[in-house]
């Protein structure tokens, strides 16, 4: 029994706890001034969006907290807490911002593990300009990336993350590989053959084939996309950011619905994971801007999801709107700051880097 009178271990709020923690929330207090200050370098604005949301974001996994909108007239509106700031930071690119960023809470159903929390910090920063006055794609924001990690180490002296025993030093060179590389390399599977000849609808026989050949456990019912994250999560990520930090670029088409073609190679995505440590800690887009072609992705993203889980999320329409008035080309990323400060500060849960946790 704990001096509260509680069974159990003590609340986080306790003196002891918190005395433990405090250094994780100084180093956490560090590491967002010397992001601010960053920004402001580059030429950013901070802004703030509205946390409910008509729609909670589109990914296929990933589930909202639905909460209820009380009009003064007493009738009701369904609203959902988001899981990412992003289609209201589209908007503002259409209004006209060319440069910002948010550090939003952002809200994530079922997530509860050493690296999830089910309310969390996002940091999403989008571009519509490089610092050259260029339209923008996620070359620039892989810079960005690079810059402000280092401000980051600077700041707080540093320069070396750790998780796991491993260890990424932002002020080495960094890592850039593709992702048919990275599956080559770590998991000896060719990722083009698994695909075949459509990149929107991938050959099952042949990823299952691969996967015999290579050791991956196939389960009854597995899908291309099930069997794709589990060579990742099994054999690749493991080996991405040891010794300094790794930018996973190319992703097949498919995987990445808010993402436009590369240019060059339309069967490929414009987008990268940023990995340290073999954790991922953010992921980037260029960004689709036709409204047709994203309201396609997201009816398929959503009837998945229906097939899958059993409900769906309405689509923005607000958003799609936009995107028809016009969203400049531009790219944009969301960086998980827990997942940061844990790397910075040696921490084990995502608890050891949060003021207070959402209580169990």
């Amino acid at each position: 029994m704990t001096a509260s009178g509680r069974s159990g271990p003590p609340p986080w709020w306790h003196p002891e706890l918190y005395a433990r923690r405090r250094p994780n929330l100084m180093l956490r207090q560090a590491a967002l001034a010397a992001l601010r200050s960053g920004f402001a370098g580059l030429g950013f604005v901070e802004v703030e969006t509205p946390v409910l949301q008509v729609s909670p974001g589109l990914e296929p996994h990933l589930k909202a907290f639905a909460t209820e909108l009380e009009n003064p007239d007493g009738s009701t509106r369904p609203l959902y807490l988001h899981t990412s700031p992003e289609f209201a930071m589209k908007k503002l690119l259409v209004a006209g911002e060319q440069k910002l960023f948010q550090f939003a809470p952002v809200f994530r159903n079922g997530e509860r593990a050493a690296t999830h929390h089910p309310a969390f910090l996002m940091l999403e920063w989008y571009r519509a300009q490089s610092d050259d006055g260029k339209p923008c794609d996620y070359r620039v924001v892989m810079q960005d990336c690079e810059t402000l990690l280092r401000a980051i180490a600077v700041a707080t002296g540093k320069s070396i993350l750790h998780w796991q025993g491993q260890i990424a030093d932002v002020m080495l060179p960094w890592q850039y590989l593709t992702v048919h590389e990275a599956f080559a390399r770590y998991a000896q599977l060719d990722l083009a053959a698994c695909i075949g000849a459509d990149p929107y609808k991938p050959d099952l026989a042949a990823m299952r084939a691969a996967c015999t050949a290579t050791g991956i456990r196939i389960d009854d019912g597995d899908s291309w996309d099930d069997l794709y994250f589990r060579v990742a999560l099994d054999k690749v990520e493991p080996h991405l950011g040891i010794g300094a930090p790794c930018i996973l670029h190319d992703y097949p088409i498919h995987q990445a619905a808010l993402s436009r073609p590369k240019k060059g190679a339309p069967h490929l995505a414009e987008r990268f994971e940023l990995y340290a440590c073999g954790m991922e800690l953010a992921n980037a887009f260029s960004e689709l801007t036709d409204a047709e072609e994203q309201r396609r992705r997201f009816e398929a993203d959503m009837a998945l999801k229906q097939r899958l889980y059993g409900y769906d999320y309405p689509i923005d329409e607000d958003f799609l709107a936009a995107l028809r008035h016009g969203l400049p080309e531009c790219a944009g990323i969301a960086l998980g700051i827990d997942r940061l400060i844990m790397l910075l500060a040696g921490a084990a849960r995502i608890e050891e880097v949060l003021w207070l946790p959402v209580s169990e």
